[in-house]
């Protein structure tokens, strides 16, 4: 997967597929919170998968590309083909492979299961950075800081919990910034230490998985960094969550140790506080609940 960087749509579109080609048409794609999306239609029938938005949402869209080429590297996971990126004086974009979908193949959860499996049980590329990622990216619109750290709780808490927290602190009275304090303190009794660092997908609910064109499951829309892998399968539970046949071979493949359930809350409360920070106070009570569960 090679990242191009473009000065406009019709220099990517020209590059991409040939001089002679142009743009006949397009078909808006509906299903996002932040960018818009659409099909893009080629004078010989091609069609391109493209996300666009303002200038300014160009780092958002270059943070995605990278997650995309971080998961196609782990050669264990489908994930939509990244054709290149640009932007211009009216907007920024992203194009990828288009998916038309179609038929899942046979077992097609335990298979998504196994190969996300394997996506967290290989080696990761940047061996450096331990815990976090190279650069710092975005969860939905907001930022996601990635600052390297050599363990996964103070990984977690620093640079996962505690700037949601401080973001959200309107939301808090004395008591709960006590609770809050104490949940920031006392980390290592809930959560566990990996064996080692995972690439993890890092916003993994059900709108950021789509059947690929093989039929088999495919990644879509990452917020990569190297983490535990329970975190990512803790956010395929927080919305509706996936069949049973899915969890049953993520056990049997994957990276879960006793108690996950215990965790599991604890780290989503890190995605239910960025929903907080990005879409306002109809996310409080779930973070209250789980703030007192903990502390």
């Amino acid at each position: 997967m090679t990242r191009k960087v473009y000065a406009s749509l019709a220099d990517a579109v020209r590059d991409l597929f040939g001089n002679g080609r142009s743009i006949a048409g397009r078909r808006r794609i509906a299903g996002g919170d932040i960018n818009e999306a659409c099909a893009l239609v080629l004078d010989d029938g091609t069609t391109v998968f493209m996300k666009y938005n303002s200038p300014g949402a160009f780092s958002n869209f270059e943070a995605e590309a990278i997650g995309l080429e971080e998961i196609a590297g782990s050669r264990t996971i489908g994930s939509a083909g990244l054709l290149g990126l640009g932007k211009d004086q009216t907007c920024s974009f992203l194009l990828q492979e288009f998916i038309a979908g179609g038929p899942r193949i046979k077992d097609y959860w335990q298979t998504f299961a196994r190969e996300l499996a394997a996506m967290h049980k290989a080696p990761v590329a940047h061996t450096e950075v331990g815990y976090g990622f190279f650069m710092d990216n975005y969860i939905g619109m907001r930022k996601q800081i990635n600052t390297p750290h050599e363990r996964w709780i103070p990984f977690f808490r620093d640079c996962r919990l505690k700037p949601q927290f401080e973001a959200a602190a309107e939301y808090f009275g004395p008591s709960e910034r006590r609770k809050i304090e104490y949940l920031l303190s006392h980390l290592d009794r809930y959560l566990a230490e990996p064996d080692r660092p995972s690439l993890v997908h890092g916003d993994l609910w059900a709108g950021n998985h789509i059947t690929g064109n093989d039929g088999k499951g495919w990644l879509i829309d990452p917020a990569v960094y190297y983490g535990h892998p329970e975190a990512d399968l803790a956010m395929t539970e927080l919305f509706g969550g996936f069949p049973d046949s899915f969890y049953e071979a993520y056990k049997e493949f994957g990276n879960l140790s006793s108690g996950y359930k215990d965790r599991r809350d604890l780290y989503n409360l890190y995605q239910l506080l960025n929903h907080l920070n990005m879409f306002g106070g109809g996310y409080y009570s779930a973070v209250r609940n789980i703030l007192n569960r903990y502390a």
